[in-house]
């Protein structure tokens, strides 16, 4: 299907079908970047604790080693009162909201079909239902690091299990770009943007966390080390990057075209899909031949980049199809969503003139010089993409670059585009050494 902007329009006046568009008013993010070194808290068996960044916008890091359940235990031992905290108040969050919307109250967010057996069964048998359909499909290791956390924690394991599969049924709206040769300063490196926009009236921005996995990599079946962006107590991935220079990005989508077809709730989550490939795959081809071949279930769009191949791909994700785009195959095609010349982006959703149009606005602006800096100063806060919160990875330097929404009680802006950003670099993170405790 070939969408354009007149399209949509209509359908936006009919069925209100895409996103509004950022405010054109919005302006530049022009906080100093904090650079300081990670400072240390504490550590105990296979795990160290250190926070990055200074006074509203500390994020805690936190480095694990073991088999997956002495990580997990590790995990819930050290960051007992944080995962603790977290779990119960995303649990008490979503309850609220799916609540709420089974009454009608908050439309849209969740899948039709679950909130139908929120209404029916109740939320406790409804999750666990979705459980049964996606468990032949996850390997045994993340349930033994979930264990593994519960038990460190003192957290009912059941609720650590269903809050991550919330995932699989909500419509988050993201953002991303990849950006390489004739986009970039360097033509042999590749930058990348993972913007989340989710839920940022919840708990999670009082919780950030940086996770790093130490992975013993004597076994090549074991993987790699990686980093992954998220929460005290959260396992899957949404953002994050590997030792192998390779970075992920995602985004709900609420408005698919027909090329999607059908979703399906039996299959392999994609939040433990995404850290397969942060742990498991070594290249970019890697990563496509384990989406082609994944059992998938939700629509998505998702984006992979490489380092060493200095390229990046994007990837249409449904239960039926799973297509890979790179700056010439891109799509959808529309006058509100033009081609760029190394360039693969979507802004906040497959059909969303509103944002992709900002975002390729953007891009173009800056294309031959697309940095992290400019990034942060002039393209989220002005697309006003990434809410909750925000990863700019330079694959090549192995940098990170990231944001987090404001946390209760703290002050300044909101939204993690308009807050200071924090300089990360990776390579330090998998050179830690493990605890001698």
């Amino acid at each position: 299907m070939s969408w354009n902007w007149s399209v949509c329009v209509v359908l936006l006046a009919a069925l209100t079908l895409c996103h509004a568009g950022p405010d054109p008013h919005a302006k530049p993010n022009l906080n100093p970047i904090q650079t300081d070194p990670p400072v240390f808290v504490r550590q105990t068996e296979n795990a160290k604790l250190y926070t990055v960044g200074k006074g509203d916008d500390i994020i805690n890091v936190l480095h694990l080693w073991g088999n997956p359940y002495e990580r997990g235990f590790a995990h819930g031992t050290i960051m007992k009162e944080e995962a603790s905290a977290m779990m119960k108040a995303v649990w008490g969050y979503f309850e609220k909201e799916i609540i709420d919307a089974v009454n009608s109250t908050v439309p849209g967010f969740f899948k039709e079909w679950f909130l139908k057996d929120v209404a029916n069964l109740g939320l406790d048998v409804a999750l666990d239902l979705e459980k049964a359909a996606t468990k032949p499909y996850t390997p045994q290791y993340f349930y033994d690091e979930i264990q593994g956390l519960a038990d460190g924690a003192g957290v009912d394991v059941k609720i650590i299990e269903r809050i991550h599969l919330i995932g699989e049924l909500t419509k988050g709206s993201c953002s991303m770009y990849g950006a390489w040769g004739k986009a970039v300063p360097l033509p042999n490196s590749v930058m990348q943007l993972r913007a989340l926009d989710w839920a940022s009236d919840g708990p999670f921005q009082n919780y950030p966390q940086l996770t790093v996995y130490h992975i013993d990599d004597s076994n090549a079946t074991n993987g790699h080390s990686f980093v992954n962006i998220g929460w005290s107590g959260w396992v899957g991935s949404i953002t994050g990057m590997s030792s192998t220079q390779m970075a992920i990005s995602e985004i709900g989508v609420a408005y698919p075209d027909d090329t999607f077809g059908k979703e399906s709730r039996f299959g392999f989550p994609f939040t433990f899909l995404l850290r397969d490939i942060l742990q498991f795959d070594n290249t970019l081809d890697d990563s496509i031949n384990r989406i082609a071949n994944a059992h998938r279930t939700c629509d998505l769009i998702l984006g992979v980049g490489d380092g060493k191949l200095n390229t990046f791909r994007g990837i249409e994700y449904s239960a039926e199809v799973s297509y890979f785009f790179d700056d010439i195959n891109m799509r959808p095609v529309a006058e509100w969503h033009p081609k760029i010349e190394n360039v693969v982006y979507w802004g906040m959703d497959w059909l969303d003139p509103g944002y992709s149009s900002v975002l390729g606005r953007q891009l173009q602006k800056y294309h031959g010089n697309i940095t992290a800096e400019n990034t942060i100063r002039d393209i989220v806060s002005i697309v006003q993409t990434g809410d909750l919160h925000i990863a700019v990875y330079d694959l090549t330097k192995n940098i990170m670059y990231v944001a987090n929404a404001r946390k209760d009680n703290a002050g300044g802006p909101k939204n993690a585009y308009d807050r200071p950003f924090i300089r990360v670099d990776a390579k330090k993170l998998f050179d830690e050494h493990k605890p001698t405790v």
